[in-house]
């Protein structure tokens, strides 16, 4: 099986005899000294993890924010008649519940639009980018990283009650539709 690098791009071939039964495998770069996760098994009904994203592949297709913190990607839009929610649900910040109410919301200790007072939290740890029904958590470049599904990820698309970790703090997403308001 051929394999890059997450982290140089660097190519390796790994021995298919050694992979058989295994869900996953984790190598070292012989080029850079990085250890890189390749998933084996796949599941066509399992949420797709894409972790880690190639570090030549991060900046290429990933929306950013601008100096004046407006969105660089004009495809992210709220789903039409459903709210989404964030709320923790262990660690410092639990029971604390949080409406998304843009597009891309980004997810910190300090200075963040979502702010969980959590030390172990980067200032800008992951953000959270929606387009319609399609609903995405993407690390920035963390410290201690993002977690989703027991696993570090960098991108991960997120459903109606996934659950996700960063620092010590446990969040659980939800999607439910919005309630008509009675005049």
């Amino acid at each position: 099986m051929k394999v890059a690098c997450s982290s140089c791009g660097a190519q390796h071939s790994l021995p298919d005899a050694q992979l058989v039964g295994r869900p996953r495998v984790q190598f070292n770069c012989a080029k850079c000294g990085k250890a890189t996760l390749v998933e084996l098994a796949q599941n066509p009904d399992a949420t797709q993890i894409l972790s880690p994203l190639p570090e030549f592949a991060r900046s290429a297709g990933a929306p950013r924010l601008s100096g004046s913190g407006a969105i660089e990607d004009p495809g992210l839009r709220l789903p039409v008649g459903k709210a989404i929610a964030i709320s923790v649900i262990a660690g410092p910040g639990k029971g604390l519940v949080y409406s998304v109410q843009k597009p891309r919301v980004v997810i910190g200790r300090a200075d963040a639009d979502i702010v969980i007072n959590d030390k172990e939290i980067s200032r800008w740890h992951c953000a959270l980018e929606i387009k319609d029904d399609v609903i995405r958590l993407r690390d920035l470049e963390s410290t201690n990283g993002t977690f989703f599904e027991d696993e570090r990820v960098r991108v991960a698309e997120l459903k109606h009650l996934s659950e996700f970790r960063i620092g010590a703090s446990i969040i659980l997403l939800s999607v439910t539709p919005k309630l008509a308001v009675a005049r």
